[in-house]
C-alpha cells in the first residue's frame, strides 16, 4: 500500500485537532445556554481564534521538524539551538543558511582539488630530488662493489662523487625539516640589533669564490660609509640573503651583477633589494615562484643543484619577522628581491 504523503497526515490531524475542539466548544454552548442566538458571535469569534492557533501550532511544529532534520543533516546549527526557538512559516533564514552552506561546500571542495593537485606536485618533486642523488650514488657504489674498488684511481674518485651525492640528499633533508618546522610555527627567532651591510658584506666574502665561476660581480649600489642598524635574527636574515645571492648566481648570466641596495622604506623600516641581470622570470611564474621545490626551468635548473627549498625558506625566515618580500622580474632582462625589515633606534 503506498504510504500516505506526509501532508496528508498533516491536514488529516489539523482537521481532527479542529473538529474535536469545536465539539467540545459547541457542547459548552449547548449546556449553558438555553438561547443559541445570543452566543453566535461570540461563539464564532472563538471558533476563529482556536483555528487560528491549532493551524498555527500545527504549522509551526510541522515545519519545525522537518527545518530541524535540514539543519541537523546539513550541521549548520546544533540541535539544541532550535529548541528554543519557534521555527515560524517564514522559510527566509533557511534559505539563507542553506545557500551560505553550498557557497562554503563549493569553496572547500575547488580548495581541496587545489589542495589535491599540490600534493600531487609536491610528491612528485619530493621524489625526483631525492631519487637523482640516491641514483647516482647506488650507481657509484655498484661500479665499486663490481670490481672498481681494486682500483685506486676509480676508487677515490667514485666515493668521492658518492659523497658529494649523500651531501645533496642531507642538505635537501635539513632544509625539508626546516621547512616543516617553520611551517608548524616552531621557529624561535634571536632577534637582535646589527649592522645589515657588514651582513651584507660577509655573505659576499662567502660567496666570492662561487661568484667568480661565472665570472658575475658581487657589489652594493654604492658606497655605504655609515652603518645600517636593523632589528632582527642576525643568522636567519644572513640565510636570507645567501640564498637570494646564491639564486641570482646561479640564474645570473655570464659576467653579470648582482647589486644590493638598502634603503629607508618608512621611518622605522629599511628594505633590502637583491638584483641581478640574469634570466629574469615570465610573469606566469612569479605568482608560484616561492613553492616550495617550484623551478622555473624544469631540465637546466636541477644541473645547477640546490634543494629548491631556497626561495621558500627565504619567504618564511622573512614573513616569521612580521616583514614582507617582493619580487620584481621580467624575462631576459633579470630579477630583484627584496624584502624588508625593521630599523633600529
Amino acid at each position: 500500500m503506498q504510504k500516505i504523503k506526509k501532508t496528508y497526515k498533516f491536514a488529516i490531524k489539523t482537521a481532527l485537532y479542529i473538529s474535536i475542539s469545536l465539539t467540545l466548544l459547541l457542547s459548552v454552548f449547548l449546556y449553558f445556554s438555553a438561547s443559541l442566538n445570543a452566543y453566535v458571535i461570540l461563539f464564532g469569534i472563538l471558533c476563529y481564534l482556536i483555528c487560528f492557533f491549532i493551524i498555527q501550532y500545527r504549522v509551526e511544529r510541522f515545519i519545525y521538524r522537518r527545518v530541524k532534520k535540514i539543519y541537523d543533516d546539513l550541521t549548520l546549527l546544533e540541535s539544541a539551538s532550535l529548541t528554543k526557538q519557534p521555527i515560524t512559516t517564514d522559510m527566509a533564514t533557511l534559505t539563507k543558511e542553506i545557500d551560505k552552506y553550498a557557497k562554503d561546500k563549493k569553496l572547500e571542495i575547488e580548495t581541496l582539488k587545489i589542495r589535491e593537485e599540490y600534493r600531487k606536485e609536491f610528491i612528485g618533486n619530493v621524489s625526483h630530488e631525492l631519487k637523482t642523488p640516491l641514483f647516482t650514488v647506488q650507481g657509484y657504489l655498484l661500479t665499486l662493489i663490481d670490481g672498481a674498488i681494486n682500483d685506486e684511481k676509480f676508487r677515490d674518485k667514485y666515493l668521492n662523487r658518492a659523497n658529494k651525492g649523500v651531501e645533496r640528499l642531507i642538505y635537501i633533508v635539513k632544509d625539508l625539516d626546516m621547512i616543516t618546522r617553520f611551517e608548524a610555527g616552531d621557529l624561535r627567532l634571536n632577534i637582535t640589533t646589527f649592522d645589515i651591510v657588514e651582513l651584507v658584506k660577509n655573505v659576499f666574502d662567502l660567496l666570492e669564490m662561487k661568484a667568480a665561476k661565472k665570472k658575475i660581480t658581487l657589489t652594493f649600489d654604492k658606497d655605504y660609509s655609515k652603518p645600517i642598524m636593523v632589528n632582527a635574527d642576525m643568522e636567519r636574515i644572513q640565510q636570507v640573503l645567501t640564498n637570494l645571492v646564491v639564486n641570482s648566481i646561479k640564474y645570473g648570466r655570464e659576467k653579470g651583477t648582482t647589486e644590493i641596495s638598502i634603503e629607508n622604506l618608512v621611518k622605522n623600516k629599511v628594505i633590502v633589494r637583491v638584483t641581478d641581470n640574469g634570466e629574469g622570470i615570465a610573469k606566469a611564474n612569479l605568482s608560484r615562484i616561492f613553492e616550495r621545490f617550484y623551478r622555473v626551468d624544469k631540465s637546466g635548473s636541477r644541473k645547477e643543484g640546490g634543494s629548491g627549498l631556497g626561495l621558500s625558506i627565504v619567504k618564511h625566515i622573512i614573513e616569521a619577522h612580521d616583514e614582507k618580500i617582493y619580487i620584481e622580474s621580467e624575462l631576459g632582462v633579470g630579477s630583484e628581491f627584496s624584502f624588508s625589515l625593521e630599523k633600529a633606534k
